[in-house]
């Protein structure tokens, strides 16, 4: 299994100009891929304006969206915004994509939030027809049925959310299954995320803190996702020993803090 990073895109009040530094540390590290999330209102940084920033200091690593919003765009902005970063990278990026949990990222696009799922389907079906350029490897991510739908007609691959081993085995078997009820030869691409913070108990809890805030909208469940923050080596271990007994291809691993110390703490833990 391979492992990856994420940028500090999510964090709100990152400094655009930390994200090259990143990269670049990133790609003389021993990851596999960088990763970005989609949080329109909640002051993240642009996903695809990431990915190109990173990709204008990187030549190895994959540049992977975990995931975007597609609804928020249209499917040619979408395109738009993503051959862009394939251009800047020579052709490194995965794009994953799903409908997105949060209304507020739809109030904050001011894209209605009711009928994204529809939406959704037509901009996958669009796709391959507005493509200018090699299309991006395409994962497509969600938890009923519908998604696993979307990746066996549409995707190359399945991106999970995030959670314990257990949770990620349990929608990997789902995508497996839903391909070959689909047809479709060989076996999907299967993409996993955690979350980590490493340095002492003042960092450890602010990133605790961060998890806390993003997840808000889970309610109550938000205190179970921030426990869930893997914040020692151990921990660490645990879960990407997890992840490739499930049969994870990629686990990308993505910051609770903008602190570009914490790329050379996940180095050397892995």
């Amino acid at each position: 299994m391979r492992v990856g990073i994420g940028l500090p895109n999510g964090i709100p009040g990152t400094d655009p100009s930390l994200l090259p530094a990143w990269a670049r540390r990133a790609e003389a590290g021993p990851f596999t891929s960088l990763g970005v999330i989609e949080r329109t209102g909640y002051g993240a940084l642009d996903p695809f304006d990431s990915l190109t920033a990173a990709a204008n200091v990187t030549e190895r690593v994959r540049l992977v969206t975990m995931v975007a919003v597609a609804p928020l765009r249209t499917a040619e902005a979408l395109v738009d915004a993503a051959e862009g970063v394939q251009r800047a990278s020579a052709g490194r990026l995965v794009l994953g994509m799903a409908v997105g949990a949060r209304p507020e990222d739809y109030v904050a696009a001011g894209v209605p939030h009711r009928g994204r799922g529809a939406r959704f389907d037509d901009q996958l079906t669009r796709l391959p027809g507005l493509w200018s350029e090699e299309p991006p490897e395409i994962l497509v991510g969600g938890t009923d049925d519908r998604a696993f739908a979307r990746v066996t007609r549409h995707a190359d691959g399945y991106v999970h959310g995030g959670g314990p081993p257990r949770a990620f085995a349990r929608a990997a078997e789902k995508a497996r299954a839903a391909w070959i009820d689909g047809g479709r030869p060989g076996e999907p691409r299967l993409w996993g995320q955690s979350y980590f913070a490493l340095g002492d108990e003042e960092e450890v809890e602010r990133g605790r803190a961060y998890m806390l805030d993003y997840y808000a909208f889970t309610g109550p469940f938000a205190r179970r996702i921030a426990e869930g923050l893997l914040t020692t080596p151990q921990a660490i271990a645990h879960q990407i020993r997890g992840y490739a007994e499930a049969g994870c291809d990629e686990l990308v691993l993505l910051p609770a803090l903008a602190r570009i110390e914490q790329v050379d703490r996940l180095a050397e833990v892995l």
